[in-house]
């Protein structure tokens, strides 16, 4: 079963509408082409990346990852990722409101590959998530593997 990256497609782990939407809409003003898949808590997207049906999903370009979650926090999906052999080398991009030194350092030891918080002035955030986007769906080159059955 081949595992593969889905260039210029972006996941997004959101609980919250409102950030949802902004990020949503920093996308799509700065990024027009990627197609974005959304899901609202940890528990929802460990199954979509890792869960029976997960073959079907093409791995995201980037995983757009905040911490606060229902379910299943950040910190655990991102855990969870890293030790599974399809989502072990997967973007991940923590993009939290926390600024707290244990969680960012958590976030690394667990292998995120990137950690942004998010700013409060409007502008700088659809600046910021733009970049972010662009990078990952643009710019990086991910790597091609093969995962057995």
């Amino acid at each position: 079963m081949d595992s593969f990256i889905k260039e210029k497609t972006i996941l997004l782990v959101e609980d919250n509408n409102d950030d949802e939407a902004l990020t949503l809409r920093a996308i799509r003003k700065n990024n027009f082409d990627s197609t974005v898949t959304v899901m609202r808590d940890g528990e929802d997207a460990l199954a979509y990346l890792l869960g029976d049906t997960a073959w079907a999903n093409p791995l995201p370009a980037v995983v757009l990852l905040d911490l606060q979650l229902p379910k299943i926090s950040g910190l655990n999906v991102l855990e969870k990722l890293r030790e599974a052999k399809r989502t072990r080398h997967l973007p991940v991009v923590v993009l939290t409101s926390s600024d707290m030194e244990e969680g960012i350092n958590m976030a690394y030891r667990l292998g995120c590959n990137s950690f942004i918080q998010k700013p409060i002035d409007f502008h700088r955030f659809i600046d910021e998530v733009g970049q972010i986007s662009q990078y990952w769906t643009h710019l990086n080159i991910h790597p091609i593997y093969s995962i057995p059955n």
